[in-house]
């Protein structure tokens, strides 16, 4: 995922964030909240990180309480300090990895992710909503476990319960993103029955195992 393939949904909410101000203090209270309720990775774009800091933005989600943290556009000639900075507060580096990676792309962004990799769904921008190429995604993950250790997670066009059942059993997470953040935004009454039914969808598939 980049700036250019985030959908319209969640550009929106980045939008409606901003415009409150204050946005880093507020992410951060999130943070606090979400990591005292559960182990939490944040995602974000180079841009903040650049902007902030990266040694200081990694130790104020570390002091947040964040167990990692996924830079979705991550410069490749950045990868480095980012890792240092973020390993010196101990927190995790998950990569996005594009389909279109040949498998020595694969092995340099999988040398330079900690906690998990993540392999997009979909090649469109976040929001998708139409079908998955579920044995194009399969043949991906298979190549992702041969080039690292590290877990799988898949995100990215997983846009209903039914999609996300079929997605589990290649990876070992997945991220729902879209279809929480556009209902908190039209309907918020209707984000937690909607989160519960993804929930549902994937308990089948839960696991207490993890990967090396």
């Amino acid at each position: 995922m980049t700036p250019a393939s985030t959908g319209p949904v969640i550009q929106a909410a980045y939008r409606r964030a901003l415009s409150r101000g204050n946005a880093l203090a507020r992410a951060l209270r999130a943070v606090e909240h979400a990591a005292g309720l559960r182990p939490t990775v944040v995602m974000t774009y180079w841009d903040p990180v650049h902007r902030h800091g990266p040694e200081r933005l990694a130790r104020l989600l570390a002091d947040a309480g964040a167990a990692g943290a996924m830079v979705v556009d991550l410069p490749e000639d950045q990868a480095d300090c980012w890792q240092a900075a973020a390993k010196a507060v101990n927190l995790s580096t998950p990569r996005l990895v594009p389909r279109h990676l040949a498998d020595t792309g694969l092995a340099t962004v999988a040398a330079s992710a900690s906690g998990w990799l993540y392999a997009p769904a979909s090649t469109a921008p976040t929001g998708y909503r139409g079908p998955l190429d579920v044995p194009a995604l399969a043949d991906f993950t298979t190549r992702l476990r041969a080039a690292s250790p590290l877990p799988v997670v898949s995100g990215m066009g997983i846009s209903t319960p039914g999609l996300a059942e079929r997605v589990a059993p290649l990876v070992d997470a997945v991220v729902i993103g879209t279809p929480v953040v556009r209902a908190l935004m039209t309907a918020p009454e209707q984000a937690p029955s909607l989160t519960t039914a993804f929930a549902h969808a994937l308990t089948p598939y839960a696991t207490t195992e993890t990967r090396a």
